[in-house]
């Protein structure tokens, strides 16, 4: 590689996992990379929506706002996942996490996602099983049982 910039967003994410990669192009690169999270009330639901991208650096911020949500006493949620770019396996695992959490208080975590690229992540790991997916927050807050991620 040469300079600063990486050769592709797959060649910054291989190399970003290198000791101290990160730090050197923290200011060249991911400046425009977040993960913009929203919270609003619908009924007795939590909607978080979700915008940017879902990874191992982005995630501990939706971690800790899912850890929040529930300490508030926020045991049924739904996470809108229409605006998100990008889902890697350190978001899967927060995604189950926050699961495990709401349901240590007989509560729910639902998931909206129409983008295929998203719900094929959900497909090839199995999770299409776990969660409730639905098409909108509508759906999701109305426990419309129609789930884009399920294989019919």
């Amino acid at each position: 590689m040469s300079g600063n910039q990486p050769a592709s967003l797959l060649a910054y994410r291989a190399e970003a996992s290198l000791p101290g990669a990160w730090q050197e192009r923290d200011d060249n690169w991911r400046d425009g990379m977040d993960l913009d999270l929203n919270v609003r009330k619908e009924g007795d639901h939590s909607v978080l929506e979700v915008a940017g991208e879902i990874d191992v650096y982005t995630a501990p911020k939706l971690r800790e706002k899912l850890i929040e949500l529930v300490n508030e006493g926020s045991y049924r949620l739904v996470v809108d996942l229409e605006k998100v770019d990008f889902l890697d396996s350190t978001g899967l695992g927060v995604l189950v996490g926050g699961l495990k959490r709401v349901r240590n208080h007989d509560g729910s975590l639902e998931l909206v996602c129409t983008q295929e690229k998203i719900l094929k992540i959900f497909r090839i790991t199995g999770l299409t099983k776990v969660f409730p997916i639905h098409a909108s927050v509508a759906d999701a807050v109305a426990g419309s049982s129609a789930s884009p991620g399920d294989d019919q």
